[in-house]
């Protein structure tokens, strides 16, 4: 019951007895499409691969510039739970039911189109002769959304083969930036595009400074999620999609104790709403199994699920207490259903979907508080804090589980206020709003120890790691919104207290807790700090600048921490550069979206702004900030106006 790689599809190249020279691989994200190209004597071979989501396939064309240059084999491989044939029509098909036929029935069917030349059946592959050119598409479907898969795949390459390279390429190039070329971010410096991505990514180890390498980061972010995130398919999983086994770590699940939602941070501000969909989908889909759940383990009402799931949407307690006795992973994933509504402000999605969800994770919530019967206050538990540790205040004993987690009293907190906001703007269940609200004035504060730092846990118990990877009690900071220094100054400072607590204590541990620590200090408003955070990120990617230790939240938390440096409407305004640091002193960045349905375009130089431009998507009133200046904007559907770097119209 695990994601698993369909297969393989393997090649075995003739070429001349000659060396190989000017290998070159790129992907050009703008275009979506990898290109492989090389010389092997005095032959140039040139390979292009992309995958089309309007023709649902896999689409790859080899050329040579000599007539006859090109004979190779090539088959799939899968090794289990699959039967392989080809045929002498040049088509390879592949079917087959995952896990020994516990999982899903899967299908494949590859087709290869040679200009010149021949194909050929050769064992349970084909091999082509002396081509010019070949075309080769490939087509997959599971029955995991219903249908057979064989027919889905026949029907699917029965539709490419009606088109030509030339018009599954356009198709593939307009439906990709449509969505890509939403954002363009330029942030300066000296262009080196020309060096290898590993060896600026070295240089960048060293202390190197290289905005263009961190634009790139960021749009490759976005990249990755639309490759990964397509209305009505499954949602980025814990490795996105790109695992190469049948046994990924942990399954490739979908962890929603942080993993789930970082994968989706950027989606709404970078410009790619429509992607959120599939987490939306999922999270709206547990609620089935969340209720039985919240009634047979709890006798709660609403329902509740816990720190990971996947496609077959379980919600009860699993693992050890240390991460699975934790039962706010339904109100922390509903965040994000508010979410998607403040960006978008699509009413009828709140009342149909949203709300429904919230009010129901919400309800759950309502039960499960207990009275602390020393202080008369509302508290959650037992619970954990993901995923740390505690010494009892005489350092006599190790725990888990308390009463009174600051993160669960946190996600408890945006999910009433966020339910309370919703239900107002519906004008609905205004005695629910009553209840919440009171729950809400009863919920134990946010506590602060005596060294000024954020407690983790109600009691004063040491941490058994300081340095722990993940920053639970910071929850209303990022990506919550209880803590701004307008509204709360004082818990500001502490949260200060805490990340400096926690890097001082070796936090910069996994690439997901670089990219958390990003969001961080740009809610800070330090900029030089937040970079520091991206650099160390991406530093330590990989060559292809996948997280070096792969899950793939860490690309998309370091995408959104990027954003969030250059724009944030958390506080009920749209703060422009708000952690600009002194390395990105000029630049451009157009498409960001704020909450409230604003689209955002900024151009600065020497550190300062020159121009923003803001457009309405719903017709809004709306309130700028940058640095101490204010400016308050009641704008029509659809009206665009530009200002300078006092907000001042031009």
């Amino acid at each position: 019951h695990t994601f698993q790689t369909l297969g393989n599809l393997e090649f075995d190249f003739e070429y001349a007895d000659a060396p190989i020279s000017q290998y070159q691989r790129q992907l050009d994200l703008d275009e979506g499409i990898s290109v492989t190209a090389f010389r092997v004597g005095d032959t140039s071979y040139r390979r292009e691969v992309f995958s089309s989501a309007p023709s649902q396939a896999l689409v790859m064309r080899f050329t040579a510039d000599k007539p006859g240059a090109l004979s190779f084999g090539l088959s799939l491989i899968r090794e289990r739970d699959a039967k392989i044939e080809s045929f002498k029509d040049a088509r390879i098909v592949m079917t087959g039911h995952s896990g020994g036929g516990v999982g899903v029935k899967f299908a494949t069917e590859l087709q290869v189109i040679p200009e010149g030349g021949s194909c050929v059946v050769e064992g349970e592959g084909l091999r082509v002769k002396g081509a010019d050119s070949v075309l080769i598409v490939l087509t997959a479907a599971t029955d995991y959304w219903g249908g057979v898969p064989e027919k889905i795949v026949k029907d699917q390459l029965a539709k490419c083969s009606s088109q030509s390279y030339a018009e599954m390429t356009q198709l593939h190039l307009e439906d990709h930036q449509s969505l890509f070329r939403r954002v363009d971010l330029d942030l300066a410096g000296k262009d080196k595009s020309k060096l290898p991505t590993d060896k600026r990514r070295d240089a960048l180890r060293k202390g190197d400074n290289d905005p263009h390498l961190l634009a790139l980061y960021f749009q490759y972010g976005r990249y990755l999620l639309m490759a990964s995130s397509r209305p009505g398919t499954m949602p980025a999983n814990l490795q996105g999609i790109w695992d190469g086994g049948y046994g990924p770590p942990w399954n490739a699940d979908f962890h929603i104790n942080i993993n789930l939602q970082m994968n989706y941070w950027p989606a709404e501000v970078c410009n790619l709403s429509e992607l959120h969909q599939p987490m939306l989908e999922v999270v709206d889909a547990l609620r089935e199994n969340g209720r039985i759940t919240a009634r047979e383990t709890y006798n709660c009402r609403g329902w509740v699920a816990h720190h990971t799931t996947d496609a077959w949407l379980y919600t009860d307690v699993i693992g050890l207490p240390q991460y699975g006795m934790w039962p706010m992973g339904a109100a922390w994933c509903c965040q994000h259903l508010w979410e998607h509504y403040e960006y978008t402000g699509d009413t009828k999605y709140l009342r149909q979907k949203a709300y429904p969800t919230m009010k129901e994770a919400a309800q759950f919530m309502l039960d499960w508080l207990t009275e602390d019967p020393r202080t008369g206050r509302l508290v959650s538990g037992p619970s954990t804090s993901p995923e740390n540790k505690f010494i009892t205040e005489d350092w006599q004993q190790y725990g888990n589980l308390s009463m009174g987690p600051t993160m669960d009293h946190m996600i408890i907190h945006d999910l009433f206020s966020n339910c309370i906001e919703a239900a107002t703007t519906l004008d609905e269940d205004s005695g629910f709003r009553k209840e919440l609200q009171q729950a809400l004035d009863r919920l134990a504060p946010v506590p602060v120890g005596t060294d000024g730092r954020i407690m983790e846990w109600l009691e004063p118990f040491h941490e058994e790691d300081p340095g722990h990877r993940h920053m639970s009690h910071l929850f209303g900071l990022h990506p919550g919104d209880q803590i701004t220094s307008s509204a709360t100054p004082e818990l500001f400072e502490a949260a200060k207290k805490s990340v400096e607590g926690r890097r001082q204590a070796g936090y910069n541990g996994v690439g997901w807790s670089l990219a958390w620590g990003s969001n961080f200090y740009a809610r800070f408003h330090d900029g030089e700090n937040a970079l520091d955070q991206i650099n160390t990120l991406v530093g330590r990617s990989s060559d292809n600048l996948f997280n070096g230790k792969f899950q793939i939240d860490a690309n998309f938390g370091g995408t959104a921490g990027i954003a969030e440096m250059l724009l944030q409407s958390h506080q009920g305004y749209i703060d422009l550069l708000p952690a600009l640091p002194k390395a990105w002193p000029a630049g451009h960045v157009k498409g960001l979206r704020a909450r409230g349905g604003f689209e955002i375009d900024i151009k600065w130089s020497d550190g300062k702004i020159e121009t923003v431009t803001v457009k309405s998507l719903r017709g809004n009133e709306v309130q700028l900030g940058y640095g101490t200046e204010k400016r308050h904007l009641n704008l029509k559907k659809g009206q665009v106006i530009r200002l300078d770097d006092k907000l001042v119209p031009q």
